[in-house]
């Protein structure tokens, strides 16, 4: 627990503390062991992070971050090998550690249940490996409750896609997003398929659930300035971390009064068992688009999918935030160039931390259950200010 503790607050990889020209690298984001960045390129310009192009085992992928945050709250990995590949978007909310732990635990313990499993990815490795990032923060809560009791109030969406031989699966808590591009026949149209689940209190399927789960709690969803809220705190009912949320010995002092019910907590409130679904690969899958939901705030999926459709590959991702934060500053009535120019935390007031992630299907190395190398092993921006 000790070691987990040491990788939640260690400097990582600080691409806002300084300025990172636009260059070839080698090796893994975050001074890693082994691994390499698949030969993309990496950049930055002002908040934005980005890679505009680079491969990993079944086609190429692209990769932009935005800063809203005082703190960025967004994390996000690429791992790819012989195992096939691993995609995960981490959108944190009340802190960015349970994001970060997320970035440093989920990815080994589905390596870990793979291997148990003699290799084989199933919804099953995956659900266990949520349950066991889930149980390890949980702990680390624990642990930290005398000196550092907020860490109950800190949670974090969490999208996963794992490609494994010609199966794609995804697995989801909270509501970030990932869509399908899809090749209509040979007209050269692309049609839009979303296959994520989302858990928000916002939608309607979500407000019925939570209903059905708490019959005895008229209060289990409360609308507050137009907004649909679970126990009127937090719109999201899944998700990593919250325990305030799920365990009630956390839901006491010494956490802030905003957090704490006033009735007794019978059982939890919110859940960390991702909704899992598979998709058999098919060649006319032209690529797919991970995003916390700071992106389809203000894009959506048909417009994300025309974007990447109509332009070249590389700077497919910075391209998307490009386009998000251009419509969230025209409604705001201000010129984007101006939005730009917003530092962080006070830009949080016009739009959310933005993570995407673009891939790119080469349909031939998949059929052939062929893997590019070499491995491929990336972590986005981590911010410690």
């Amino acid at each position: 627990m000790l070691q987990g503790l040491m990788n939640l607050l260690s400097v990582c990889w600080n691409p806002f503390g300084h300025e990172v020209e636009s260059h070839e690298t080698n090796g893994v984001l975050g001074g890693g062991d082994g691994g390499g960045s698949g030969g993309s390129r990496e950049g930055k310009d002002g908040l934005l992070w980005f890679r505009d192009i680079g491969k990993y085992g079944s086609g190429e992928f692209s990769m932009a971050v935005i800063q809203a945050n005082q703190v960025l709250e967004d994390q996000s990995q690429i791992e790819s090998g012989q195992f096939g590949t691993f995609v995960g978007i981490y959108d944190g909310h009340g802190g960015p550690e349970a994001a970060r732990y997320v970035c440093d635990n989920l990815f080994s313990h589905f390596r870990a249940m793979t291997a148990e499993s003699e290799g084989a990815v199933t919804a099953e490795t995956i659900q266990r490996a949520f349950r066991q990032t889930e149980e390890g923060f949980t702990a680390l809560v624990s642990e930290l409750w005398s000196t550092r009791p907020n860490m109950a109030t800190v949670g974090t969406c969490c999208l996963v896609g794992v490609i494994y031989q010609q199966t794609l699966f995804i697995a989801n808590l909270g509501d970030s997003r990932v869509v399908l591009g899809k090749k209509v026949g040979n007209t050269g149209g692309m049609a839009t398929m979303q296959l994520s689940t989302e858990h928000n209190a916002n939608i309607e399927a979500i407000r019925h659930e939570l209903k059905e789960l708490h019959p005895t709690d008229p209060q289990i969803v409360v609308l507050k300035h137009g907004v649909w809220r679970v126990k009127g705190i937090i719109q999201v009912s899944r998700s990593i971390g919250d325990v305030y949320m799920k365990h009630a010995q956390y839901n006491r002092e010494p956490i802030n009064a905003k957090f704490r019910l006033p009735e007794p907590m019978n059982m939890p409130i919110l859940s960390a068992n991702p909704t899992i679904i598979s998709h058999a690969l098919h060649p006319n899958d032209s690529f797919l688009i991970f995003a916390s939901d700071g992106l389809w705030e203000h894009l959506s999926n048909e417009k994300a999918v025309a974007i990447v459709h109509s332009h070249p590959r590389a700077g497919s991702a910075k391209r998307l935030v490009k386009a998000a934060l251009q419509e969230a500053a025209r409604k705001r009535e201000m010129r984007y160039s101006d939005l730009r120019k917003i530092d962080k935390k006070v830009r949080r007031h016009f739009h959310d931390d933005i993570t995407v992630i673009v891939l790119f299907f080469n349909h031939d190395l998949i059929s052939r259950g062929a893997v590019q190398d070499p491995p491929v092993s990336i972590r986005s921006a981590l911010e410690h200010n």
